[in-house]
């Protein structure tokens, strides 16, 4: 987390670079969000918005093959140095998921991939509708969407303006989303119960604008506690929503 905070100011959204490299940091925590959305994955999988690889990392462990796409050069970069080298990486491109010329741009990847996946992306898109539009003609006929946002919009604090967020998410308006762009529920479920008064504390109440390293470190020992709590919440509450959704 050191080499993330001396450069954090070298990058074009620090407070975004900051937290991502925080959350790096917390191995059980990356672990238990990839495990949770790794049952809806299958054959050539695509990523939106692969940040500094935390998820990126955990997939290409489990020995799957991989697209990463990202929107800034910068990030596709330090991708580039992090798993370049993966055998199970196929490719790194940068990509506008909401690109006014998205099908000529991208047309050789237009329903191309079984599985694609965002985790903490869309809620920086104004254009939600576009975004879930756009992913869903990457995907071949039959695959899946995986979207993870944050979730309740009364969460909303400094960390969502520093971090650029347009809102948060409820499964309704996440649901609704997908239901526009004629996609298939296959899964919903809100993700990280725990996780909400730790946002509200520092974002909230001390007014913080990037997560702290200390507070992650905490929060990631006490994982395997935590996700035993969010057993029992996650029909009903949490800091994120997950939708799966089939395209037919």
């Amino acid at each position: 987390m050191g080499k993330i905070a001396e450069n954090s100011n070298s990058f074009s959204d620090p407070a975004g670079y900051s937290t991502l490299g925080a959350i790096s940091s917390a191995d059980k925590f990356n672990r238990w969000m990839y495990q949770t959305i790794a049952p809806f994955f299958n054959g050539q999988i695509l990523e939106i918005g692969g940040g500094i690889g935390n998820i990126s990392k955990q997939v290409l462990a489990d020995s799957k093959t991989l697209t990463i796409t990202e929107l800034r050069e910068e990030y596709c970069q330090l991708l580039r140095e992090e798993v370049g080298p993966d055998q199970n990486l196929q490719n790194i491109v940068c990509l506008d998921i909401v690109d006014l010329q998205f099908d000529s741009k991208y047309e050789t990847m237009l329903g191309t991939f079984d599985t694609v996946f965002a985790l903490n992306v869309i809620e920086h898109i104004e254009n939600d509708k576009l975004a879930i539009a756009n992913c869903k003609k990457l995907l071949k006929p039959g695959g899946q969407l995986i979207i993870l946002v944050p979730a309740f919009q009364f969460l909303f604090n400094s960390f969502d303006r520093s971090l650029g967020h347009f809102r948060r998410y409820t499964q309704k308006s996440l649901i609704c989303l997908f239901e526009e762009n004629s996609l298939e529920i296959v899964h919903r479920q809100y993700f990280n119960f725990v996780g909400t008064l730790g946002w509200w504390v520092s974002g909230s109440l001390l007014r913080k604008k990037t997560v702290p390293e200390g507070q992650m470190k905490l929060y990631n020992f006490f994982v395997p506690l935590i996700r035993i709590i969010d057993y029992y919440t996650r029909r009903f509450v949490g800091l994120s929503v997950i939708v799966v959704g089939r395209k037919n």
